[in-house]
């Protein structure tokens, strides 16, 4: 086959599909049935690519999507649960290694990426498409941080992109988990384009027919499909006076009490869900929540992941908490959804506790997350 010729080609038992026309490389997240749940195969496979692409030549423009009604709902925390029970803690710590480093390349990569964001966009799935250059989202669009219902944080590099959100929104998104449409993902900037979903066939055409490789043009392109969608009139965006007002505060307990002050005089049900979500949620991972998001501020995200890759670490060995794997058990197990946290109430949660989620792990067989240098390009670093 020739340069210009489509291959589609089997990578790790079809789980990630790989598609060749011109200077344009097109890379399919292909696990349907499980909402392309990145496993550590196709994490793994995602970094070879990404390092080939970057110091091949004739590779100018990276295009991401996924297969089903699905970009990417996340990383497979079910089977890295398994592996660290089965195993060791370690195991669960490379899989996230893997992940994290996957999402520091894809932040400094030199070459421009545009992730297709159509239909479940969650953790995991953020972390391999917010921080590239163009995302673009759709009318299927659902964006979502779900992890502090699973007794997990808002990891992949969230701290960085969530704390770089308008006025406090990202502590809003990241505490609370609440699940964004196309309009509102373009509204607060996760999304940089929206394009409707009948037209992205034509916009892929584009690609291929124009090739274009300088972040100008790529925009042009896009947006000639794009489109202004108006946000809904219940979205929580549209009040963001009221979600600073609340999620400015210090502590996840104030956050709470102003928003039930709030709730008095105002009867969004975007309130009443951040109450209850907040209420549902793993206390410790809420305090670890906020303090991680509030740091990112001040940090790249070279920095963000490394101290991420800390608070994992700390959260696989269950010394501190076992939250995590009482979490996994209760919503994507067992299935029950009632959890039962330990400690169970946020003033149960010690500031001494939280710090130890963030200080290096004492353990000589662990690492502190590092970093490859890529070959070609300077890239964009964050660090």
């Amino acid at each position: 086959m020739g340069p210009g010729d489509k291959t589609m080609k089997d990578d790790g038992c079809y789980r990630v599909l790989t598609e060749a026309k011109g200077c344009v490389r097109t890379i399919i997240l292909n696990r349907p049935r499980q909402l392309n749940a990145l496993s550590y195969q196709m994490i793994s496979k995602l970094l070879k690519l990404f390092l080939a692409y970057e110091v091949d030549p004739e590779v100018k423009l990276l295009i991401m999507k996924g297969e089903g009604r699905a970009f990417c709902a996340g990383g497979d925390v079910s089977a890295v649960v398994k592996s660290v029970v089965k195993d060791h803690w370690s195991h669960g710590a490379n899989f996230f290694r893997n992940e994290f480093v996957l999402n520091y390349i894809i932040s400094t990569y030199s070459k421009p990426q545009v992730s297709i964001l159509n239909g479940i966009v969650m953790g995991g799935g953020a972390g391999v498409s917010i921080h590239g250059r163009f995302r673009v989202a759709t009318e299927t669009s659902v964006f979502a941080m779900p992890e502090t219902a699973l007794g997990l944080f808002p990891d992949i590099g969230a701290s960085y992109f969530l704390s770089r959100l308008p006025g406090n929104f990202g502590e809003y998104v990241g505490l609370t988990g609440v699940r964004l449409d196309g309009a509102e993902m373009l509204a607060c900037g996760l999304a940089t384009h929206f394009v409707p979903s009948t037209r992205l066939s034509l916009l892929e055409e584009s690609f291929i027919q124009k090739a274009p490789s300088d972040p100008e043009a790529i925009s042009a392109v896009i947006n000639k499909f794009s489109e202004l969608p108006s946000l809904k009139q219940t979205s929580a965006y549209n009040r963001l006076d009221i979600i600073d007002r609340c999620f400015c505060k210090g502590t996840v307990e104030e956050i709470i009490c102003e928003l039930e002050l709030e709730a008095r005089s105002c009867s969004d049900e975007w309130i009443k869900g951040a109450i209850q979500s907040l209420k549902k949620a793993s206390p410790s991972s809420l305090k670890i929540s906020l303090r991680s998001i509030r740091e990112g501020r001040s940090q790249g995200v070279g920095q963000c992941l490394i101290r991420e890759y800390r608070m994992v670490s700390h959260i696989l060995r269950g010394e501190i908490s076992k939250d995590f794997f009482e979490g996994c058990r209760a919503i994507l197990v067992d299935k029950d959804k009632n959890p039962k946290w330990e400690p169970s109430k946020l003033e149960l949660v010690s500031e001494e506790m939280i710090s130890k989620y963030f200080a290096p792990v004492d353990d000589p067989e662990w690492e502190e997350l590092s970093f490859p240098r890529l070959r070609r390009g300077t890239g964009r670093s964050k660090l």
